[in-house]
């Protein structure tokens, strides 16, 4: 069960002005073979599949607790293209979460990096890497296996790429 808390885990800068072409490099923490999201699906299936949780508890607790964690990474993330697609706010808006996108931002779009960020998603994060390629399910492992598992999460979040380790050869 998660609990949906409308705050964000840091509170973000406004950017002072727009920048999609940074947007779209955030966009590969977002939904890129190594980024949140796929963080998000180790942790939530190895937290869901996870066997024997009362003898093992405390790896359950924290790979369960992670999960939430993540959940939390995705969406600060998301803000943070969404924030950087659209720009600062507008002095005169009353509401908050970005300029206003009532016009079609077709002149900024000329000359960034992703334009799917605007065609698609209305200049919102998307579950698609820097490059407009989709995010999948192939980017998460979880093996049954805790040890491989928990061996796996050390090294992604040591940032390293885990398909190479020896950790991960059959």
């Amino acid at each position: 069960m998660f609990l949906r808390v409308d705050k964000l885990q840091v509170d973000l800068p406004a950017p002072k002005c727009q920048d999609p072409n940074a947007a779209a490099a955030l966009q590969e923490l977002l939904g890129g073979k190594y980024g949140e999201m796929s963080t998000l699906g180790n942790y939530m299936f190895q937290s869901f599949n996870f066997r024997s949780k009362s003898k093992l508890r405390p790896f359950y607790s924290l790979v369960a607790a992670i999960t939430a964690e993540e959940l939390g990474h995705v969406e600060l993330v998301s803000n943070g293209v969404a924030m950087l697609n659209n720009g600062p706010d507008d002095a005169n808006d009353d509401e908050d979460g970005g300029a206003d996108i009532s016009d079609a931002p077709f002149e900024d779009m000329r000359d960034i990096r992703l334009a799917a960020a605007f065609l698609s998603g209305g200049g919102g994060a998307m579950p698609v890497n820097s490059n407009g390629q989709s995010w999948n399910n192939d980017y998460i492992t979880t093996t049954g296996n805790v040890v491989l598992d928990l061996l796996h999460n050390f090294h992604l979040e040591c940032g390293q790429d885990c398909t190479s380790c020896v950790c991960m050869r059959p």
